[in-house]
């Protein structure tokens, strides 16, 4: 029982003393710890980066698929009933997401909000004396490839007779552009993430082992003296935790500054994206990836740098 206590006490101590010689290392390599907080901040501050403009371009793509739509029109004589029956129908459909009904009276309405500001508009409108507009039903598909058997269905199926046009045909190229360009976003978006990230890895890394080069001398004598592997890897790495706390908290403290100030000015080119509400609202989801990152890069590349040195 007591050579158990004394084994965990001798870990304790042992694991003290690496504790404070990581440090230690830290507080004295003032210039290099100084020079390796900076480019793990860089290499925090890209995989940061890439997390908002993940959500920037999730944003873009959904606000611009939103904007697709088909809208079907029916002839004047068309009951309400009838139109609400083909809205329950095309709702049972697997490849509708939302469908929207819109009576004579609301397009009314929303013609006329639309051009309140145009005179001649409204002075032709007035002319006509009566409404001159048709109920319709706005529908949004999953994909682009989905609105063509949509369209059909309605051309050719049950409820032709009611009606007048659907105007896929004319947005057709429209259509499917916006899924195109949506599509490039999205494949851009995981092409750059993995480039900025490996990118960070490599110069996280060369930096790190940077600093333990500077430490080989020191490495060589604990070896003479016989202090175990794990005793000389340890203080470093504990030191590649310290970099990627401290790092961490600067790259938080600088993005909530920058973010802060330059939230508005992007929200005037994605109207309706605040950056500065996402990153809060996303606030431990990012905590906890720059913590992963920073301590991540620090003491794989430190394990993975003093090897070298650790070879009989």
């Amino acid at each position: 029982m007591k050579r158990k206590e004394g084994s965990f006490f001798n870990m304790f101590t042992s694991l003290k003393r690496v504790i404070r010689l990581g440090w230690l290392n830290f507080k004295r390599q003032s210039g290099l710890t100084l020079a390796t907080v900076s480019i793990m901040v860089m290499s925090i501050f890209l995989i940061t980066s890439l997390f908002l403009l993940q959500g920037m371009t999730n944003f873009l793509v959904s606000n611009l698929k939103e904007r697709v739509d088909i809208s079907v029109y029916f002839k004047k004589d068309s009951s309400e009933k009838d139109i609400l029956k083909v809205k329950t129908e095309l709702s049972e459909n697997p490849e509708v997401k939302n469908i929207e009904y819109i009576s004579k009276e609301e397009a009314l309405d929303r013609f006329t909000e639309r051009h309140k500001e145009d005179p001649i508009v409204i002075e032709s409108l007035a002319e006509v004396g009566r409404n001159p507009l048709l109920a319709s039903l706005n529908i949004k598909a999953w994909q682009a490839s989905q609105y063509e058997a949509i369209s059909n269905f309605l051309e050719k199926g049950p409820h032709q007779g009611l009606i007048e046009k659907v105007d896929y045909y004319q947005n057709k190229e429209i259509i499917e552009r916006i899924f195109k360009i949506s599509s490039n976003i999205s494949v851009s978006g995981i092409i750059f993430s993995f480039i900025f990230g490996l990118v960070a890895i490599l110069v996280a890394f060369n930096t790190i082992r940077l600093a333990i080069y500077s430490s080989r001398e020191e490495i060589s004598i604990m070896r003479l003296v016989g202090a175990s592997n794990w005793f000389i890897r340890g203080p470093f790495l504990i030191q590649g935790i310290i970099v990627g706390i401290a790092a961490t908290f600067f790259t938080l403290l600088i993005f909530a500054l920058v973010l802060f100030f330059f939230s508005p000015r992007i929200e005037v080119f994605l109207p309706g994206f605040n950056l500065f509400g996402y990153f809060r609202e996303h606030l431990f989801t990012l905590l906890f990836i720059q913590l992963a990152t920073g301590i991540g890069l620090g003491v794989i590349s430190s394990f993975i740098a003093i090897r070298k040195y650790l070879k009989v």
